[in-house]
């Protein structure tokens, strides 16, 4: 762990604030935030905890855990206004459920003339416990984009309005899918609470990720 790499890291995340910037919000110098981040020299408390104050988090963020171990596959964190979108989802819950009910989200596109279908899921979580601890079971979700003038006949369509995401993109996140992309979403909130922006569950998909070789994930927020 580095106080001067998580220094960088939260920099990175507030819209690559440069030292400048941090310098004047403090109060010092610019050379005494790159001592900090070159690990030469350390905040006084009262610094350490205003630099708390600025980037949203705590000591131990600060100095304890390693907030800059970000992997060189996360490209274009941002805030995205997605446009709104009709979808029709199938759920499944298996030992293994994402590829069936992506599946079955492609199928719904390929029957209904859709040729360049986009499908999305997200975890389910409304599972029982002996479903999780006994069975070993999850649920995931797969969502195709209905296309606009597009409708579906004998199918469910929802609806979501227009609303803000952060979002990240990953190159190959299959490679090593159980550390890729839960680092993506803990980046997502790292940038989330850096730049004050509140999770939002209600009224649309709370989160989700695009389906392909590449991914982006998404988590709503306001």
């Amino acid at each position: 762990m580095s106080l001067g790499k998580n220094l960088q890291y939260l920099r990175h995340l507030c819209g690559n604030m440069s030292q400048e910037t941090l310098a004047d919000k403090l109060q010092v110098s610019r050379q005494t935030i790159s001592k900090w981040e070159m690990d030469a020299a350390t905040p006084e408390l009262e610094k350490a905890l205003e630099l708390c104050k600025i980037f949203n988090c705590s000591l131990d963020n600060l100095f304890r855990e390693d907030l800059g171990k970000r992997s060189n596959e996360y490209t274009n964190l941002r805030m995205e206004e997605v446009e709104g979108f009709r979808y029709v989802t199938y759920t499944v819950i298996s030992t293994d459920p994402e590829s069936d009910a992506i599946d079955k989200a492609y199928k719904f596109a390929k029957k209904n003339g859709d040729p360049n279908p986009k499908v999305i899921g997200w975890d389910f979580p409304n599972l029982s416990v002996e479903q999780i601890n006994v069975y070993n079971m999850h649920g995931y979700t797969a969502a195709w984009i209905v296309p606009k003038g597009m409708n579906p006949e004998g199918l469910d369509v929802k609806e979501q309005a227009a609303h803000k995401y952060v979002a990240i993109h990953i190159d190959r996140p299959f490679d090593n899918p159980f550390v890729t992309i839960p680092g993506a979403y803990r980046t997502l909130d790292d940038f989330m609470r850096a730049n004050g922006f509140e999770h939002v569950e209600n009224e649309v998909i709370p989160c989700f990720e695009t389906d392909g070789e590449s991914m982006d994930i998404y988590i709503a927020c306001k």
